[in-house]
C-alpha cells in the first residue's frame, strides 16, 4: 500500500523536540528522513535524560526514540566546509530542509533559505523557532517552557487566582512540530500544483496562540480572554468533574443543562433537585453554584467511579466520561480500538510502544518505519 509522501525526501538538521517531531511525522507518512546531526554530541535529545540526573541504563531513551522514529542519522563536524558542502549535495536532490535553531544559526553555517534555493529553487525549507523571526525577541533563546509562558496558557490552565501552571510533556514543542509539519507539506501540494519552493515559518509562540484560538478570540472580538474555569463555583454544575469514592474523577459536558437536568437529578437519586426554585434553571444554578457544586461533590462521593458509569449509563443518555491520567491511556479502550499506539522492534531493546500519527487515513495509512536511529547509524549508507 503506498504511503502518502513516499518518495519525499527530508533533511532534518533539527534538534531537542519541536524540530524532531515535524520531521517524525513525515517520516510516518513515508517521507525518507535523514537526520543531520553535528559530529561532537549530535542532538542533545540523545543525553536529555542523562542532563536530568536519570540513570535510565538499559531503558529506551524515551525523549529520543519518540522524536526520532523512522529517520536516518548521518554525522558531520559542519564547521568544516567539507561537510557543508555534503550538505549541499544533499539538497540538491531532497524536496525539504528543516531546521530549529536560533534565528540566524542557519544563515552563520551557510544553510538559510537564501543559500540553498539558489541550488534547489523547488526546496521547502522549515524553520522551527521560539519567538519567531521577526520583532526584538526573534533571536532570544527559547525553549519548550518559555513558549508556554509567554503564549498565555500557563495563566489560562488551573484555577483563578492561583500562579502560573506549568505544564508537563513539552506541549509547546509538541505543538510547534506538528503545526510545523502541517505547513511542510502544504508547501509540497503548493509546490505540486504551482510549481514552486517556499519557506515555512512556525515559532512556538505563535503555535500556542494559535492553540488557544477561542480565548484570543474572545479577547481580540470582545475584549478580554476568556477566564480561567473554577470547579468550585461553576456557572454550569455540569460542565464540570467530580470525586468519586475511590478517588477516581468523573467530567460532565453538557452545556445545554436544562434538557439533561431533570433526568440527572432523578438517577443521581436527588428528584427534588429538579423543581427546587434555587436550581430548576441554568440561570439559578449558576447563581447557586457553589452551595450546588458543593452538594454534588457529596453525592459523587457516594460511589465508586465505575458504579457512577453504570448508573448514569444505564440511566439516561448524557454527556460524561471518566478522567484519565496519562498513565491511564495505554489500557483506554477508545486508544486501543483507534489503534493509536503500535509496536516497534528495536534492535536491542526488543519491543517498543510507541504513539502513532493521530491521523487516519483509510487508503494511505502512516506507519512508523522503525526506532530512532543510532548516532551517525546511516552516515556512509547516504554518502555512498
Amino acid at each position: 500500500m503506498p504511503l502518502p509522501l513516499e518518495g519525499i525526501r527530508v533533511l532534518d538538521w533539527t534538534i531537542w523536540q519541536q524540530g524532531p517531531i515535524s520531521a517524525l511525522m513525515m517520516s510516518d507518512l513515508g517521507a525518507d528522513v535523514i537526520k543531520i546531526e553535528e559530529r561532537v554530541g549530535g542532538d542533545p535529545g540523545r543525553g536529555v535524560l542523562r542532563a536530568s540526573g536519570l540513570d535510565l541504563s538499559g531503558f529506551p531513551n524515551f525523549y529520543f526514540e519518540a522524536n526520532n522514529r523512522g529517520k536516518r542519522s548521518i554525522a558531520l563536524d559542519l564547521k568544516q566546509p567539507e561537510a557543508r558542502e555534503i550538505v549541499l549535495e544533499l539538497v540538491k536532490k531532497a524536496d525539504v530542509f528543516v531546521q530549529n535553531f536560533r534565528p540566524g544559526a542557519a544563515a552563520r553555517a551557510g544553510l538559510d533559505y537564501d543559500t540553498l534555493k539558489k541550488i534547489n529553487p523547488k526546496i521547502i525549507y522549515g524553520n522551527g523557532s521560539g519567538f519567531g523571526r521577526k520583532g526584538p525577541d526573534a533571536e532570544r533563546p527559547c525553549m519548550d517552557y518559555l513558549g508556554l509562558a509567554r503564549s498565555g496558557i500557563m495563566l489560562a490552565a488551573g484555577e483563578p487566582n492561583t500562579p502560573p501552571v506549568g505544564i508537563q510533556g513539552a506541549i509547546a514543542d509538541q505543538m510547534a512540530g506538528t503545526m510545523l509539519a502541517f505547513g511542510i507539506i502544504t508547501a509540497l501540494l503548493a509546490r505540486e500544483r504551482f510549481g514552486i519552493g517556499q519557506e515555512v515559518d512556525v515559532s512556538l509562540l505563535g503555535a500556542m496562540t494559535w492553540l488557544q484560538g477561542l480565548s484570543m478570540s474572545s479577547r481580540l472580538m470582545l475584549g478580554g480572554e476568556m477566564p480561567r474555569p473554577s470547579r468550585q463555583f461553576a456557572f454550569n454544575p455540569l460542565w464540570n468533574h467530580y470525586r468519586c469514592s475511590d478517588d477516581k474523577w468523573l467530567a460532565f459536558a453538557m452545556a445545554q443543562a436544562d434538557r439533561w437536568w431533570a433526568d440527572f437529578t432523578r438517577v443521581i437519586g436527588k428528584p427534588e433537585l429538579a423543581t427546587d426554585e434555587k436550581y430548576n434553571t441554568m440561570m439559578n444554578r449558576g447563581i447557586n453554584a457553589a452551595e450546588l457544586v458543593a452538594l454534588l461533590d457529596e453525592v459523587f462521593a457516594s460511589k465508586t467511579r465505575d458504579e457512577w458509569m453504570k448508573v448514569l449509563t444505564d440511566g439516561g443518555d448524557f454527556i460524561f466520561s471518566y478522567v484519565n491520567s496519562v498513565s491511564d491511556l495505554p489500557n483506554d479502550p477508545q486508544i486501543q480500538a483507534n489503534g493509536l499506539i503500535s509496536e516497534v522492534q528495536h534492535d536491542s531493546l526488543g519491543a517498543l510502544k510507541m504513539l502513532n500519527v493521530p491521523i487516519g487515513l483509510s487508503e494511505t495509512p502512516s506507519r512508523i518505519a522503525g526506532p530512532a536511529p543510532e548516532f551517525g547509524q546511516h552516515t556512509e549508507q547516504v554518502l555512498v
